[in-house]
């Protein structure tokens, strides 16, 4: 059976892990909202801070899943493909790079290297040592189905497992949810455009799916019904 063993929602004011608020957003803080993420849950990777926002966003979500299942790393280092999607491409940082020539009279270069929104794939390969199939798609809107449609095609080289992501980040609106989808015998969370759909509306009803969602014993979601 393959379904959806762990997520991660990021959204403007909270940061979710399996239907745990792991993360309130401090409006009064100094910091970005991703940077506070990264300091409350202790997180230690100072090529982080180089990274553009869309790049924060994927790394520091598949960091909480790694940590929510930490059996993901068991795999062999070309046994989890990846399949990333948004609406907005690398918008955010090319509006950067395009003020940065307009304001200094040259591109920064630190910038020109994210002007591409597949690079927070080879973030994430690159931390993690995860050479599995890659795959990001711009889309004209968010759809679960895309996702159960090009499943079997970035798995279709063996893969054992798939981290899924959609990510916006376009100045201050972030919109992130990364799932993990694994061959598991137990009932949890099937893996379906429903189901995914429902996980991206975290956000503006939590309470409800909180109240209709239980935990296995060994720490897998189970999606209500």
């Amino acid at each position: 059976m393959t379904s959806i063993t762990s997520f991660c929602r990021i959204t403007e004011m909270q940061c979710i892990v399996d239907y745990k608020v792991l993360v309130h957003r401090d409006a009064g803080s100094e910091d970005p909202w991703l940077k506070q993420i990264y300091k409350e849950q202790e997180f230690v990777y100072p090529k982080f801070h180089k990274m553009d926002m869309l790049t924060q966003a994927g790394v520091l979500a598949c960091e909480l899943i790694r940590r929510a299942r930490p059996g993901i790393m068991n795999y062999p280092d070309d046994g989890i493909a990846l399949l990333f999607a948004n609406c907005s491409s690398s918008a955010d940082t090319d509006l950067r790079f395009i003020r940065s020539y307009d304001q200094g009279g040259a591109p920064s270069p630190s910038l020109f290297v994210y002007t591409l929104p597949n690079i927070v794939l080879g973030e994430i390969a690159i931390l993690n040592k995860w050479y599995g199939e890659q795959m990001f798609a711009v889309l004209p809107k968010f759809a679960g189905s895309f996702y159960t449609d090009y499943a079997p095609v970035v798995m279709s080289t063996g893969a054992a497992a798939l981290l899924c992501g959609w990510i916006e980040v376009v100045g201050n609106k972030v919109d992130v949810l990364l799932f993990l989808v694994e061959h598991t015998a137990d009932n949890v969370l099937e893996f379906s455009a429903d189901s995914i759909e429902s996980l991206k509306q975290q956000d503006s009803s939590l309470s409800d799916l909180k109240e209709s969602s239980t935990y296995l014993s060994d720490g897998y979601i189970k999606g209500g019904s």
